[in-house]
């Protein structure tokens, strides 16, 4: 853990990103807290500007747009980080699994893992979407989850094929360790940030593919969340009659959520790229190497 933090401690890209998902976190968690109101409740006039009563103004239903933010954090964080987990569970366990077996078990579930990354995504959620009619933001979730796995899957297959052979997984099959212990204990460890970065991308797919869908109407209206402040905005027309803080706000957060996230996605890039860790530390070095000679030119 000390490791972790001492890494974070030196790495900008993670400071920012880690800031900006736990600022999210925080709002998410706090939310009945920072506004009196109720998302679905009419507390002011229509199209109300901003004002110190009501932060981000009102909807056409006289909807407090900052309340509808703050509790909309939940629906679309819960649905962006269960879909990453559902898409990093399968794709780490049917990647480990096909490459550390191999035979017709790598097979079959190449073939599977194919047939599902050469099929469009986005269209086949709107499909599905589609046919179920008013999805709610958790089946969106199970949707997400359980259609955009292949990607990952196929990375860790790669990665665990090049493992397989390695010292320690040849002398833990020799002194007879059960094979989930191989793939879990000796395996999973080197394949963490691989998993990681999945994760994270995973996390930021789901969000925007969420609010896209919801935007489209394909999303349950009674719901609360990004993506359904921007569907009422575009039905209300709040561009047209100036009601620009409706879709400012949500937004501005889908924008600063996704900066957080990619910019976790690169510090964790970076970690585990041992090209990228020698590149900055030479630079550290060379700035230590010109510092006598800066010295001696100031004394000359």
């Amino acid at each position: 853990m000390s490791v972790i933090f001492s890494v974070i401690k030196g790495n900008w890209k993670a400071q920012i990103g880690l800031g900006i998902v736990s600022l999210f976190l925080i709002m998410a968690l706090a939310a009945p807290l920072l506004s009196p109101y109720e998302p679905q409740r009419r507390v002011g006039m229509p199209h109300q500007p901003p004002s110190s009563e009501h932060w981000l103004g009102t909807t056409r239903m006289g909807h407090d747009v900052f309340t509808q933010l703050v509790h909309g954090t939940r629906t679309s964080l819960a649905v962006g980080f269960g879909a990453g987990l559902i898409v990093a569970a399968l794709g780490t366990l049917i990647g480990i699994s096909a490459g550390y077996f191999g035979g017709k078990i790598d097979e079959v579930l190449t073939f599977f893992t194919n047939v599902v990354l050469v099929i469009p995504n986005l269209p086949l959620l709107l499909v599905l979407a589609a046919f179920i009619g008013q999805a709610s933001p958790w089946v969106i979730m199970i949707i997400i989850g359980f259609t955009s796995w292949s990607w990952g899957a196929r990375v860790i297959r790669a990665q665990t094929m090049a493992l397989r052979e390695r010292e320690f997984v040849v002398a833990s099959e020799l002194i007879g360790e059960p094979k989930w212990r191989i793939m879990f204990v000796e395996l999973l460890p080197n394949l963490i940030s691989i998993v990681g970065i999945n994760f994270i991308g995973s996390v930021i797919y789901a969000v925007l593919t969420e609010a896209t869908i919801e935007f489209l109407g394909l999303g349950d209206p009674t719901s609360v969340s990004w993506g359904i402040q921007l569907y009422n905005a575009q039905n209300s027309a709040a561009l047209y009659v100036g009601a620009w803080w409706e879709i400012m706000a949500p937004c501005l957060a889908i924008g600063l959520l996704g900066a957080g996230l990619a910019l976790l996605n690169f510090a964790v890039d970076e970690m585990a790229n041992p090209r990228l860790r020698t590149f900055q530390v030479s630079k550290k070095m060379k700035r230590l190497m010109l510092q006598p000679n800066r010295v001696k030119e100031v004394q000359a």
